[in-house]
Formats: structure tokens, sequence, C-alpha cells
């Protein structure tokens, strides 16, 4: 699409493009924040503040040390951990140290650990204790040759820190045996930096920050390479793109991000750790967002500002009898994405809470954000929004055309934020590049008159029945809708007749739901073809540890 027709669509103050080269390398950014605003608090873990000042210090030490193991620069760190103390520490550290930080999912099984460590050629790990046992199962198959162990207690202080490593260890048995005579612990490594000098590295916008895995959800997973002038240019774009609602936070009131989603995700460590760090604000780091007594409890001891979550979470939170515990009033950014929001789930939030969802879209290969709502919105669009400052997007059809205006396509985007490529597979590259830059997401959309896009689903995921194109996302906004539907799912089973039929998978908000209401809300609201085959009653979704309902998993089952 030539001409932006979304410009118009901008909330104002929001301008067409913003200045994506402001800094060198996103280690350039951190340095300024760190500094700037070393006396506020950067982060709040299990009711420990460190400051920015402490958190310049110990990543300088950590990056000290790791540099000291003989590392060259753009040599790939692993980092395999819920949200810790450790975790900004140490991206911080390998960012400053000159080297690329590899996101690992810490709920990885063995199998999935070896292909990344060694996809990635990983020489070194930063891991927490609890997931050891795995990394000790895969170890030798890696190229992995130094390793930093983390314990949960790490950084809450002598007396803190021991009990709740001794908790984590003895009562709740969270840490299985394992054997890694080599590792050195955290706090060891990083009183060993203090006594180094951490050698400046000369960063520039081309050089890899951040290899980024997807899920592998279209098979092998692969990884995204970010540049630190993809991740600077997202998060000037989100700077700008915030702008609007931020300017509402009293001007002696310190920013609050809330970070519940996994930091190795790209959501949480774009929107939460990178955004809250560039705009001096303070990240409350949440290890397990499912404990949502835990997660209201935390909340309810801050003033909060801005929330990232998935749909899930907003559901969950909202639905939560402790909701009303926690003071919403200073909330000024929802931003929910990693997968569509559903519009029952939106006008639950916005009822309870006076801060409408804004749903944005991106991916691993967009660093993320792409696309979003405004944040001053006070409706649900149903939409993804409109793509932010300084990216084009246009949807394309099966030959790599554009598509007439009013069709379906597939969306391509392009723009600062979008990966360089897939790391060490240029055939998987070429895929996904279209000549001209543009990056083919796989989902389907649709754009209006105004220039919002709409997802109408992932190629993938599609069900053909009879011929006739179901989309997913569509029967799930409906059915979430009706009274006693807790969340939804619906997939594509093989069907003799009609080649494929819908199967939907419900858990119930009311125990007294029946198929028989279910079927008949569907006849009400569906037409023919998209009504349910088979209907099941679950107790919960099989979900990835971000929220996202895993629908291959309902299709195998």
């Amino acid at each position: 699409m030539t001409d932006r027709i979304w410009l118009s669509s901008y909330p104002p103050g929001v301008p067409a493009d913003v200045d994506v080269g402001k800094y060198g390398s996103v280690t350039e950014m951190v340095d300024e924040s760190l500094k700037k605003f070393a006396d506020r608090t950067a982060y709040s873990f299990m009711g420990k503040d460190q400051s920015y000042r402490q958190i310049d210090s110990l990543s300088q030490a950590f990056a000290t040390y790791l540099q000291s193991l003989g590392l060259a620069k753009g040599d790939r760190v692993a980092v395999m951990m819920p949200n810790v103390l450790q975790y900004p520490i140490a991206v911080i550290a390998i960012l400053r140290a000159g080297f690329t930080l590899v996101n690992v999912n810490p709920l990885y099984t063995a199998r999935e650990l070896e292909h990344q460590l060694k996809d990635s050629g990983s020489k070194a790990i930063v891991i927490l204790e609890n997931f050891a046992s795995v990394l000790e199962k895969c170890l030798a198959a890696t190229p992995v040759k130094h390793i930093v162990l983390c314990a949960m207690g790490d950084q809450l202080g002598l007396i803190k820190g021991a009990l709740v490593n001794y908790v984590v260890r003895n009562k709740k048995k969270l840490v299985p045996a394992f054997s890694l005579p080599t590792a050195v612990r955290f706090n060891a490594a990083v009183a060993k930096g203090t006594s180094g000098t951490l050698r400046k590295v000369a960063l520039k916008p081309d050089d890899v920050a951040v290899l980024q895995y997807t899920g592998g959800t279209t098979g092998v997973s692969k990884g995204a390479v970010l540049l630190h002038r993809n991740l600077v240019a997202n998060l000037m774009q989100a700077d700008a793109w915030f702008g609007p609602a931020l300017k509402k936070i009293p001007a002696a009131d310190q920013i609050t991000f809330v970070c519940a989603l996994p930091l190795y995700h790209i959501f949480a460590f774009t929107v939460g750790m990178m955004m809250s760090m560039r705009l001096g604000g303070k990240l409350i780091l949440i290890p397990n967002p499912r404990d949502l007594v835990a997660v209201l409890s935390e909340l309810a001891k801050h003033k909060i500002h801005v929330l990232p979550a998935v749909n899930t979470l907003f559901n969950g939170l909202a639905n939560h009898p402790d909701f009303n515990k926690v003071d919403w009033s200073h909330l000024v950014v929802s931003a929910g994405g990693g997968t569509a929001v559903q519009s029952a789930v939106a006008k639950l939030w916005f009822e309870k809470t006076g801060c409408a969802i804004a749903e944005g879209y991106g991916l691993s290969e967009t660093s993320p954000i792409a696309t979003s709502n405004s944040v001053t919105t006070t409706e649900y669009s149903g939409t993804i929004g409109v793509p932010v400052p300084n990216t084009w997007i246009k949807l394309l059809d099966d030959d790599g055309m554009e598509v007439a205006a009013g069709q379906s396509g597939e969306i391509a985007i392009k723009g600062p934020q979008v990966m360089a490529g897939y790391w060490q597979r240029p055939e998987e590259t070429a895929k996904v590049m279209t000549p001209d830059g543009f990056f083919k997401t796989g989902d389907i959309g649709i754009v209006d008159e105004r220039g919002f896009f709409r997802i109408v689903d992932r190629k993938k995921d599609m069900i053909l029945v009879s011929g006739f194109n179901v989309f997913p996302t569509e029967l799930e906004d409906v059915v979430s809708q009706m009274e006693g539907v807790m969340e939804c799912a619906c997939v594509g089973m093989p069907d003799a007749k009609t080649g494929e039929a819908v199967k939907l998978v419900i858990v119930k908000k009311s125990q007294n739901l029946t198929e028989a209401e279910v079927r008949a809300y569907c006849r009400e609201n569906l037409t023919g073809y998209k009504q349910p085959k088979v209907i099941e009653f679950r107790a919960e979704l099989p979900k990835t540890p971000v929220g996202k309902i895993l629908r291959r998993e309902l299709r195998d089952n």
C-alpha cells in the first residue's frame, strides 16, 4: 500500500514517522537510562526494589565476568529464566559486553533446549537452578562451555534470599536434582566481575542484539535475527504511540509497568522491560502469572500505569474475586497482544477499569509491534488497529500480488522493526521476505477504508467446510460472549461428508451450561457451515506459557 491511508486515524500528537536512528544501539539507550534515572526504582520483585544505579553496577560486574570467559563480540549467550531480578541484570550485561542474547523458554524440554542451543551456537547460558536438570540432560550435545546458575532468592538479600531458596528447594520441591560441576553461581560471577574492568565494545546498528526464537508452530523453531537498530526502532515507535496516554500520568509519578508475561517472550521483553527502561519506569516482575491470587496481591501494593497482557490474562484477572483489591484508577495503557482480544473480555475489562484494551499486533520477527489501536481508545474495535509510525502493510494473494480493496490477503509488513532474517536459514528467510522488503506473516487480514486491519485468521488454522472458509477467531469471539462461557477455542476435524468440520471446546463459567444451549446459541449467531459439529467441555484449555491457546493440541486430542 503506497499511500498510508491509516495516518488520518492516528491519535493527535503521534507523528507519521519517528527518528528510529536516535541511538546507535540498544546498549547506548540502556546506558543513558541507567545514568539518567540512577536514583529511581528500576525493578520490584517479591517485595525487593532495585534502583537503576544498582542495576548499572550489577550488570557492569556481570558483563565484566562474561568478557573474562574469553567470548568474542557477537557470541551468543542464552538466558533461561522466568521473571526474576537476575533476568534484566543478565540481559543488560550480555548487551553491554557486546554479545548476542538468546531468549530461551524456561519450560522447554531437553529436546527443545538442545535444538535452540545448538541452532544458536550459544557458548554460555544463564539459567535458573529449577531448570538445571533439563540442561544436564542435553548439555553434552550443545556448544555450551560456560554455565551461570541462578537461584530465586539470589538478589533478595542474605536472610530473605536464603529463606526463599530454602522454601523453593525443600518445601515446594521446585529444583529437581542435577549435576553441573563446572557451573558458577550468579552471585559469585558478579563478585568476580567487580574486581575487573569492563571493556567498552563498539556496537553498530547492524550488530545482532537478540536471537528471538519463534514458537515453532509452523515446524522447527527458528531464530529471528533482531539487530540493535530493529529494537531501537520499535522502542521509538512504541514511545511515540504510547505518548498520548502517558501524558495523563502526573509528572511527579514514576511510570509503573506490570510484567506478568514472561520476559523471554518478545512482547514482554520490548513492551515491558525495554520500554520501562527507556522511560525510566518501575517494572513489577511477576514470576508466575497463573497464580492470580499472588498476582493481584502484588499489584495491590503499587500504583500501576501500564499493563501489557494477553486475552487469557485480562479475562482471568477481570473474573477473579480479588480483582477489586487492586486500585486500577491509575491505569492508562492496557496493551493487548499475543493473540486476539475477545469482545466480551474487552467489554468487561473496560467496565471494571475504565481503561480500554488497546489491541495490537506483531511477531517475534517484527520486534514485535507492527500495528495497534489507539492507547486512548474507549471502545473495542475488533481490529488490530493501524500500522505504527514508519510502518507499511499490504495484503497479498497466494502469488504475492496485492489484493483488491475489500479483499482479504496475507499480511505483509515493512518497517525498521522487521528482522534481518532467520538465523542461518537463508531458504526460510527467502520464503517470508518479498523482493521489495516486506515480511509475509502467514496471517490473513482485511483492511477497512480508514486503514484499520483485522485478522481473519492464520493460514493454517482456517477450517474448510464444504468449500467454505471458516475462521476459528470469529467463532471463538462469538461463543465467548455467551453467558456461562469462561473461554473457548475451535479447530477443524476431518469429516467424511464435508472434508472438515468444526470442533468447539469450552471451559464453563457456569456449570449449568449445557450442550443444547450452546447449539441453540450457535444456530442463532452463526451461519450453517460455521456451526460446530462436536462440542466438548473441558476444565481448562491447553496454553503456552504466554497464554496463547494451543489449537494444535486440541486438534490432536
